[in-house]
């Protein structure tokens, strides 16, 4: 059973950052893809940016490139999300997403709040 925990969020001024994390458990995630999305109050869950476990290869969504940096280790089977000049529109419930051959797993998400 795979098992993703999120941590790391909070409230912050734009501009600012904060680093999520997300600790995976419960198998061995070579060949799994890891990810980070995002919900914000009345609107669809989207996507954030994307890493492969056995590669490091990454993508983002056009709307947080340059701004987040997307990293795991493998050592410590944690993803991490770091998240700088934060924009209120940032604000949203972030989720931790892993996926292998179909097979979708989530974590229970964290909330980040940038006040502007």
């Amino acid at each position: 059973q795979v098992q993703l925990v999120e941590s790391g969020g909070g409230l912050v001024q734009a501009g600012g950052s904060l680093r999520l994390s997300c600790a995976a458990s419960g198998r061995t995630f070579s060949g799994y893809s890891m990810g980070w999305f995002r919900q914000a109050p009345g609107k669809e869950r989207d996507f954030v940016a994307t890493i492969s476990w056995s590669t490091g290869s990454t993508y983002y969504a056009d709307s947080v490139k340059g701004r987040f940096t997307i990293s795991r280790d493998n050592a410590k089977n944690t993803v991490y999300l770091q998240m700088n000049s934060l924009k209120p529109e940032d604000t949203a419930v972030y989720y931790c997403h892993a996926r292998k051959l179909g097979y979708n797993y989530w974590g229970q998400g964290t909330q980040v709040t940038v006040s502007s």
